[in-house]
């Protein structure tokens, strides 16, 4: 067997997105599948795209638009995102973002912060909204003028006061979604761990094998596991801390970082995970935060926020029972609730399968399975491996 028959690998939102089957003989159709509901979830919820749902949203000017029933779920994902997080994940700060610069694809922007050129058709939809949502006001309300605000007049970080949260003032009512004039709407991070989940059920379900998909730092799993589970590296990058943990069958992980995305802006490094609270990037308490949970919509959630609560996080996170694994400015590794999550209980079997045996091994080298699997399947290990739960091209 080749080490790529069980798993498919392609680029997507400027991150890899990668399947992995418990029987290779579905990895074509798995791959299709991921492929299609990508494409959907994109044509609703991207910031970057003019003709996505978001964007026609955007123009709405505060009355009821009637949406897909897929980007009905992306909103209503979030909105639970924010409601668990207290508002930490706050999904209308796309204009703030866009007023920082970050306004398209994070490949399109330079280190420096120059804008790289587009390719034919590129999208210049962030910036578009953000420079007709002056004049009101709320939580991350009005994009360009409140981002602005925040950036104080010597191009300092200042506090902005609102009156309420804008995510609060959303209305989702079935499909007529219902956003304030002047609130840009960005789900990256909760619409990417939805798809991730999304792609997992949906593959299992209709193939019925068991399924992990990796979608940058958001990874989710569904059916059943290979024997011992599904064995996944956490490192944000070359050069990072690093560990590998093992998720039973339905487990989900998701790494949030703030030296993934940055751009130079003003003479300041950005990132792009925002505090609502002053429309600025969170202080790098943490490099990397990961969290395990039952799905990757609630693990994201929680590695975000703790990203915005900075030096408070290893409290809440310890009260949310979630385990976590969060890496200081300083490079030090923080375990919490339990990290790394509980490895699936064993089940015996008479003759495990050696494919799904060598699955299951998404260890740090081929080598840790080479005492239990022969050179083809030690491959097979070293090709899951990629599943590595790495957030720094998280869009």
């Amino acid at each position: 067997m080749r080490a790529e028959d069980a798993a498919a690998e392609w680029a997507v939102w400027s991150t890899t997105a990668r399947v992995v089957v418990t029987d290779p003989a579905a990895i074509d159709e798995a791959r299709l599948l991921v492929v299609e509901e990508l494409a959907a979830v994109d044509a609703a919820a991207s910031r970057f795209r003019d003709d996505s749902e978001l964007s026609q949203v955007a123009t709405a000017g505060g009355r009821p638009h009637r949406v897909s029933p897929l980007f009905a779920e992306l909103v209503a994902a979030a909105l639970k995102a924010a409601e668990a997080s207290g508002g930490d994940v706050d999904p209308t700060l796309g204009g703030p973002l866009a007023a920082l610069g970050y306004d398209r694809d994070i490949a399109l922007i330079a280190p420096g912060g120059a804008v790289m050129p587009s390719p034919a058709g590129a999208s210049r939809a962030g910036a578009a909204h953000a420079s007709g949502s002056s004049g009101s006001s709320g939580s991350s309300g009005a994009a360009l003028a409140i981002a602005t605000a925040a950036l104080g007049v010597d191009g300092t970080p200042a506090t902005v006061m609102r009156l309420a949260p804008a995510w609060r003032r959303i209305v989702l009512d079935g499909d007529v979604l219902t956003v304030p004039a002047g609130v840009q709407l960005d789900l990256g991070a909760t619409a990417k761990a939805h798809a991730a989940d999304r792609c997992a059920a949906l593959v299992a379900s209709r193939l019925g094998v068991g399924t992990l998909v990796s979608l940058g730092g958001d990874i989710a799993t569904a059916g059943a596991a290979p024997p011992g589970g599904w064995r996944v590296q956490v490192r944000d990058r070359p050069g990072e801390p690093a560990c590998a943990v093992t998720l039973a069958a339905g487990g989900a992980l998701a790494t949030s970082s703030t030296i993934g995305r940055r751009w130079r802006r003003d003479g300041r490094m950005l990132h792009h995970i925002l505090d609502p609270r002053t429309c600025q990037p969170a202080p790098v308490t943490w490099r990397t935060v990961t969290v395990a949970a039952r799905s990757c919509l609630a693990a994201n959630t929680a590695s975000t926020a703790a990203l915005v609560r900075a030096e408070l996080a290893v409290g809440w996170l310890r009260r949310t029972g979630l385990p976590a694994r969060l890496v200081d400015a300083a490079g030090s590794v923080h375990a919490v609730a339990g990290w790394p999550p509980a490895p699936p209980a064993p089940t015996p079997t008479s003759a495990p399968d050696r494919t799904s045996t060598a699955i299951a091994a998404v260890t740090a080298t081929a080598a840790d399975t080479a005492d239990t699997a022969d050179t083809a399947d030690t491959a097979l290990a070293a090709a899951a491996l990629a599943a590595t739960a790495w957030e720094g091209d998280a869009r």
